[in-house]
């Protein structure tokens, strides 16, 4: 990442939950059976027509577990019900429009998705629209569901990869760095709004340096994962060695215990009753995410020593379009003018996806950055700011402005 300012902390004012809700079995005679186990996740139904649709969940498994409707983009949460402990049998309703959706279960409420299955849902969209507050509640309900789900992934990848870092399995460290980034760099936002845990997990080794700050975190480890040779100079410049040197085993086991930790605080902080996030959090969390790529990825200073930019990039490019798609119909209720913003940045997401896909994805991984050559990074940058252009409409149109 790149120098930046501390963000103040989202605004914590309680919203109502009006997408999701839990109703009494005997009312719903309809539901649809889900049996949810410890590494399982089966829908009795692929399909619903549209509106209120009634999941009645089993837990058949031995701990808690959580189960989730996400949107077709498979990582926006648009309903979850959350807590469902062993033997519990417990109805949830969502309030669901035409579209592509998956269902899935976390088991102990961490980790990956477990058994995502495409669920349809058919018929006509609702005949009265909702008003700009209920759409503000919905935006922020799966804002927030969206974060809490990518920081409980996060937690148990950097305690794998720091595991393996402190154990001095670099081989293994290294196969995990990028995807261990990944949930990270999609909510990265709402973890700048936590005071010093953004920099003590993210910061680069220059930006340590220039705020003062003891260099810890993601970056800290990189550097030792792959280490520089004698005469490599800095993203700064300057001789890799200078102030430096590869960690002790002490060392190392200091550095996955303060990342775990942070990390760890991270989660506990999104996870409170407490925590919310403001509409303009969101709307603006997208564009931040996109300035994220501009600053830091597109000139490859992120990940300077292991090369894994892209992934950091491809993974901000999904957070900020995830941020779009929960406000989204908020824009577009605004008439025509919202409308065409929306359409111009779905056009534009397209746009910049499929030329950071000539490189690679998040699932069979990126060319080395360090491979692009000038043209390259110039197209890809060109598509960053094609898109930054029309979302930094967003957050104006969303709050009527």
């Amino acid at each position: 990442m790149t120098r930046r300012a501390l963000a103040a902390s989202a605004a914590v004012t309680a919203l109502a939950l009006a997408l999701t809700g839990c109703v009494a079995k005997a009312d719903l005679a309809s539901a649809i059976a889900v049996d949810i186990t410890d590494d399982g996740c089966a829908v009795a139904a692929a399909t619903a027509p549209a509106g209120a649709v009634t999941f009645a969940l089993a837990n058949n498994g031995t701990d808690v577990n959580e189960f989730e409707i996400l949107a077709d983009d498979q990582l926006r949460i648009v309903g979850e019900k959350e807590n469902v402990t062993p033997g519990q049998e417990i109805d949830f309703t969502a309030h669901l429009e035409p579209g592509t959706y998956y269902t899935a279960c976390k088991f102990q409420q961490v980790g990956a998705p477990i058994g995502l299955a495409e669920f349809t849902v058919t018929g006509e969209a609702s005949a009265v629209s909702a008003g700009d507050e209920e759409l503000s509640d919905q935006a922020v309900t799966e804002y927030l569901a969206y974060v809490r789900s990518q920081s409980a992934e996060l937690l148990p990848l950097v305690e794998a990869f720091a595991a393996a870092y402190a154990a001095g399995d670099d081989e293994t460290a290294r196969s995990l760095f990028a995807a261990t980034r990944v949930p990270y760099e999609r909510i990265e936002p709402t973890a700048e709004a936590f005071g010093d845990l953004d920099p003590k997990i993210d910061f680069r080794e220059v930006d340590a340096v220039a705020d003062g700050l003891e260099w810890t975190g993601f970056h800290r480890i990189e550097k030792d994962l792959w280490a520089p040779a004698p005469g490599d100079l800095n993203s700064d410049g300057q001789d890799a060695f200078l102030d430096w040197a590869p960690s002790t085993p002490e060392e190392r086991q200091a550095y996955a215990d303060g990342l775990v930790a942070d990390v760890t605080e991270l989660h506990d902080l999104v996870t409170a009753d407490d925590f919310t996030v403001s509409l303009d959090a969101i709307s603006n969390g997208a564009i931040a995410l996109l300035d994220e790529v501009a600053a830091g990825k597109i000139t490859g200073e992120e990940d300077w020593w292991s090369g894994t930019d892209l992934s950091d990039f491809a993974a901000n490019v999904q957070g900020a379009g995830v941020a779009f798609g929960a406000v989204r119909a908020l824009a577009e209720s605004k008439g025509d003018e919202g409308t065409a913003l929306a359409t111009e940045i779905d056009e534009q997401f397209a746009a910049l996806e499929a030329a950071l896909a000539e490189y690679g994805s998040l699932e069979s991984g990126f060319v080395d950055y360090a491979t692009l050559t000038d043209v390259d990074k110039k197209t890809l940058s060109d598509e960053v700011n094609a898109l930054a252009e029309p979302l930094s409409q967003l957050t104006a149109t969303v709050l009527g402005a």
